[in-house]
């Protein structure tokens, strides 16, 4: 008996199913290198800059990174938030070159030369510059120090070439052959030229004054060079006995004090050996209090706390007086010094009542406010520690050769023993330390050379005119950041130029022969007859040349500044004068690249630059630093607006380190990841504060990425059979009502959230809009929609081609908006749109976005989606109370037909997922049950048309005629 059941015939051969190069894995770890071969051979870079020609210019600069090991988590935030500022920009239209830097001297790379090389001779030259008389030993010196830095470029160029290959890693896209390096000899000569500028205005002086100083590492550190830790420390309330009450001045209620003691409070106990007078507030209360030794002299507002401290009963005082009575008329002599003259009693408006006994020690050779003290009153400016942190021979022969540390238990037990200790107790602070040694520092006066922040410069002084360019010529985002400046501005000490190691830029000072007394020539001339050397052969000379050679093009006839002991015998031999044996802080040369960069590489008409992006500690790094030198010389900010980021900790809030265990290697992430993922994973951060770090968040933007890739790969699949030219189709008033107008309206919103959002450097923004994008606006809704059209339509029916023509135009678009963001993936898109010889998405402007704006679309499509909501929800509770598992067996009823009745009711049905959509007036949304009518073998639609076709298939009618059936 023969076999009567109808055999279904296959129809998959007939769909028109997605073709593309553009694989569903991403392969990143092996493509990505890939695609950095390919725009190094076809010299992407150099191709933006001769397309870029002639546009308006936006200038960005890269503040350099130290040449000094991998790139960490901050660098990969960093450079790729650099990256795509430069990358938007270039596609928005402008000409925005990216020169990248390094710093290459300085204490970070001598520090690490100095621990890999500890054991080699030159290790101990490097350890303490040595400071010798004479010529031979100069030379000898020099030696040991041209070692050194021989060491240290070595150490330097190994890193940036390091670095440089990891950074091109991150797909960043920079004139990488051609970088600034602060150790260049035009560089160097560029930053002495600054130093010149700010030398001829009377900026640059030479003191004695206490800066910090690193123990470990022999040399004086900029505030930009500390780092702050938690210490635990012993304060000290000390007794200081009152010698002298009734000196010039002195008053009947200072008079008794003969028998009492000063009580003051110290964190430093080591410093009480330098000290010279006690600091008091002049309008204060002070009081004698009865204790169970001799009376003690402190403010009656810290009596009660400091007496009760100290185990001692809160009394009332004997006798009370003012801060100034004190003045002038009291004097102490030191605990524990022998065979030194009686201390005074000094007025400082900087004592305060918030913590310590209102008497604040006062050792000028230890503190910066110590120091102002001193010199307002005559004090000499003692420092009894070495370079080493030991105590010189002109302390007590008990802490002689002693460290500072080892001093503080010295001096304790000292005090203890003399009866001078009135209370001690232990306490936790925020401490200063070295940034490269991470051990403390201290406070200690040495000659150094310094910017002066409040001489005046042309009317106003450094600090007043870097406040005011700061509050009113600088854009800062976030806008915390102004005042984060200002306070850094205001507060900020001079800046002390000089370090005492070898790796860096000399300062070209000379000293005059030994015997011959007299300021040391530094001049705006003699700098620049320096910096000519140095443009030649690099600062290396100051170490081999001669004095003379280094002088050959001064006359110190020109030069009017010349000092006098030079000018009263211009023919005394330059062989005898004395080099100088400082280098520049490595802030000062990092700081004048506004000069060697921008002026020098892009042209005056570049100053000042439209962005300096960097880290928030660079609001009294490199920005201030940078600031200062520029006001000085050009009477501008070097910077037009400046943008700063957090810093990276883990998931619970904590600092990231290799030696806390919680750090993620950027190697490792970029093999499991991919750049793409990682740069996708950056322009997600709310990256104006510190940026909470784990490697799930990676993992997180690696799955988002991939749904970016899934819908790339799903519009270009559906363009294998599209060609533009020879496809493209005209959108009449009538498509204003199709699901391919919405889609182009909601790519002109997606343009139009995604370029303000990168000219407002929101990339947060830009990336959330593009997320949505793809995530819900194309694969939740369009794709889907019209996945059925592009499969199943005749293929060149005209609304496949209308729709496909829409898919291009909206993968072109997506292509160029993500092109800064992932760059490999866009550009491999960007081939597998327009071919192989359609070159590189980075070569193509923003701009030809725009030329969607005339495709026409209906006002109501917001409201036809606000219902789809709506019958969604209807759709799935019906399905869940019918059984229906397939939403292809649901049909859908609904009402307002003056709205619905203008769109095509397939686009509807195709936009919910069914098989079709009845608009009938009056009716609230009502599922149909589908199951029991026929069922298209090719779509596998139940849209109503489905019958039994000349093949023995069932074919809806769009599908017959798809394939020319009858």
């Amino acid at each position: 008996m023969a076999d009567t059941k109808r055999q279904n015939p296959n129809y998959k051969k007939t769909l028109n199913l997605p073709k593309t190069v553009f694989s569903m894995k991403a392969n990143l770890v092996q493509n990505e290198p890939a695609s950095i071969k390919r725009w190094a051979k076809m010299k992407l870079y150099e191709r933006i800059r001769e397309k870029s020609a002639g546009r308006p210019r936006f200038v960005f600069h890269d503040g350099p990174p130290y040449a000094n090991g991998s790139i960490h988590l901050g660098h990969l935030l960093n450079k790729v938030l650099k990256d795509f500022v430069v990358r938007t920009k270039t596609m928005a239209g402008f000409d925005c070159p990216y020169v990248p830097g390094w710093d290459c001297h300085g204490l970070p790379i001598e520090h690490k030369v100095m621990q890999e090389n500890r054991a080699a001779d030159a290790a101990g030259a490097g350890d303490r510059p040595a400071r010798l008389s004479g010529d031979a030993a100069r030379r000898e010196a020099d030696i040991d120090r041209m070692a050194i830095r021989k060491a240290c470029k070595a150490y330097a160029k190994k890193y940036i070439k390091l670095q440089s290959t990891q950074m091109q890693r991150l797909l960043t896209l920079a004139d990488y052959d051609r970088p600034y390096l602060t150790m260049s000899k035009t560089y160097e000569a560029a930053v002495l030229e600054v130093f010149a500028e700010l030398v001829g205005k009377g900026l640059v002086y030479r003191d004695l004054k206490p800066v910090h100083w690193s123990i470990e590492n022999h040399t004086a550190l900029a505030d930009a060079e500390l780092e702050y830790y938690d210490r635990e420390d012993t304060s000290v309330y000390a007794r200081f006995p009152v010698c002298t009450a009734a000196g010039e001045g002195g008053t009947s209620q200072v008079d008794p004090l003969s028998g009492a003691d000063l009580l003051i409070w110290t964190t430093t106990p080591w410093t009480l050996p330098a000290n010279l007078a006690v600091a008091v507030s002049p309008r204060a209360t002070y009081g004698s209090y009865k204790t169970s030794g001799r009376q003690v002299v402190l403010a009656t507002e810290l009596a009660s706390k400091v007496l009760s401290a100290a185990g001692e009963a809160v009394v009332d005082p004997v006798r009370t007086f003012t801060g100034d009575e004190l003045c002038n008329a009291v004097l102490y002599d030191h605990p524990f010094l022998d065979h030194r003259q009686s201390r005074p009693v000094v007025g400082a408006d900087y004592v305060t009542l918030e913590d310590g006994t209102g008497l604040v020690h006062t050792a000028p050779g230890h503190g910066v406010e110590d120091y102002l003290t001193g010199k307002a009153h005559g004090l000499d400016i003692y420092c009894p520690v070495r370079d080493d942190g030991t105590f010189d021979d002109t302390a007590p022969d008990w802490l002689r050769g002693k460290s500072v540390w080892e001093g503080n238990d010295l001096v304790l037990e000292r005090l203890r023993q003399s009866g001078h200790l009135f209370h001690e107790e232990k306490f936790t602070h925020s401490y200063p330390h070295d940034w490269r040694g991470k051990t403390p520092v201290i406070f200690r006066a040495t000659e150094q050379w310094f910017v002066g922040v409040d001489q005046s410069c042309g009317g106003a002084s450094l600090r007043d005119r870097a406040l005011g360019v700061t509050e009113s010529e600088v854009r800062f985002i976030p806008e915390w950041g102004r005042n984060r400046m200002r306070g850094m501005l205001e507060s900020r000490p001079d800046w002390c130029l000089s370090r005492q190691r070898a790796w860096g830029l000399p300062i070209p000072a000379f000293f005059a022969p030994e015997g011959v007394e007299g300021e040391p020539l530094l001049t705006a001339a003699s700098v620049l007859a320096v910096a000519d050397q140095v443009r030649q052969n690099g600062s290396d000379c100051w170490f081999m040349a001669s004095p003379e050679e280094l002088l050959a093009e001064y006359d110190v006839s020109q030069d009017p500044d010349a000092p006098q002991w030079l000018k009263n015998d211009s023919a005394l031999s330059r062989e005898r004068l004395r080099k100088a044996g400082d280098i520049f802080d490595v802030w000062f040369e990092s700081g004048s690249s506004w000069n060697a960069v921008i002026r020098q590489i892009f042209g005056d008409d570049c100053y000042p630059t439209d962005l300096y992006l960097e880290g928030s500690d660079q609001h009294r790094g490199w920005f201030q630093l940078s600031l200062l030198p520029a006001l000085g010389v050009t009477g501008q900010s070097p910077f037009k607006s400046v943008l700063t980021h957090g810093f990276m900790v883990d998931k619970d809030g904590r600092k990231m380190s290799k030696s806390s265990g919680n750090a993620l290697e950027v190697d490792d992430l970029l093999k499991e990841f991919g750049a793409d993922a990682c740069r996708w994973w950056v322009s997600s951060l709310n990256f104006e504060n510190d940026i909470k770090v784990d490697h799930g968040f990676f993992a997180v933007a690696g799955e988002e990425y991939r749904k970016v890739r899934n819908t790339l790969r799903f519009m270009l699949g559906n363009l294998g059979d599209f060609q533009m030219s020879r496809d493209k189709v005209r959108f009449e008033d009538e498509d204003a009502t199709s699901i391919d107008a919405w889609a182009t309206r909601e790519l002109i919103r997606l343009s139009d959230a995604v370029l303000p959002a990168y000219e407002q450097y929101e990339f947060r923004k830009a990336h959330e809009a593009l997320f949505n994008f793809c995530n819900h606006t194309m694969s939740a809704v369009y794709l889907t929609a019209v996945k059925d059209r592009l499969y199943c339509d005749a293929a060149d029916s005209h609304r496949r081609r209308r729709t496909q023509e829409t898919l291009y135009r909206i993968a072109g678009t997506l292509i160029r908006v993500l092109a800064p963001l992932m760059p490999h993936t866009a550009d491999e898109a960007w081939t597998a749109l327009e071919g192989e010889d359609a070159g590189c998405v980075h070569l193509k402007p923003f701009q030809d976005i725009q030329c969607m704006t005339n495709i026409p679309v209906d006002d109501d499509w917001d409201k036809v989606m606000a219902s789809r909501e709506g019958w969604l929800k209807t759709i799935e509770e019906a399905r869940q109370k019918m059984g229906i598992d397939n939403p292809l067996d649901c049909g859908l009823r609904v009402g307002d037909a003056g709205l619905l009745g203008k769109f095509d009711s397939v686009d509807l049905a195709d936009m919910c997922g069914i098989s079709r959509v009845e608009v009938v007036d009056g009716v609230e949304p009502q599922v149909l049950d589908l199951r029991d009518q026929p069922r298209c073998d090719r779509s596998w639609k139940l849209d109503g048309t489905v019958r039994e076709r000349d093949d023995g298939g069932m074919l809806s009618d769009r599908d017959a005629k798809a394939l020319g059936a009858g």
